[in-house]
């Protein structure tokens, strides 16, 4: 049984946030949330609160024990980028572009 959770649109870089999906990916739940609660990236926070959201779904949903869930996939894709403009000198402008990113968790039983 597969569950899943989205999260869309977050102020934050794919590539960032690719990071640390690739260290969760495939781990137990528990393993993953440690790894989480103790990581200092800005990444490791957001994933986190998206990967309880997946776990609520998960109990609640699909009745699932939560102790046999393990990570299958977690997948990243690059959102919309905010275009902002910031005055330079002599009438010049830069652009500053602000990414965001999409990002889902698949959560699968160990037993298949």
């Amino acid at each position: 049984m597969e569950t899943r959770a989205y999260l869309k649109g977050t102020r934050l870089s794919a590539q960032k946030a690719g990071l640390v999906a690739d260290v969760v990916r495939g781990k137990s739940v528990h393993a993953a949330m440690d790894f989480l609660t103790f990581h200092k990236q800005k990444a490791s926070a957001v994933i986190k609160k998206l990967l309880e959201s997946a776990i609520a779904n998960a109990e609640n949903n699909d009745k699932a024990d939560i102790d046999l869930l393990v990570i299958k996939s977690v997948i990243v894709n690059q959102g919309m980028r905010l275009k902002r403009m910031k005055p330079r000198a002599r009438g010049r402008a830069d652009r500053i572009i602000k990414p965001t990113c999409h990002i889902e968790i698949i959560l699968s039983d160990q037993e298949k």
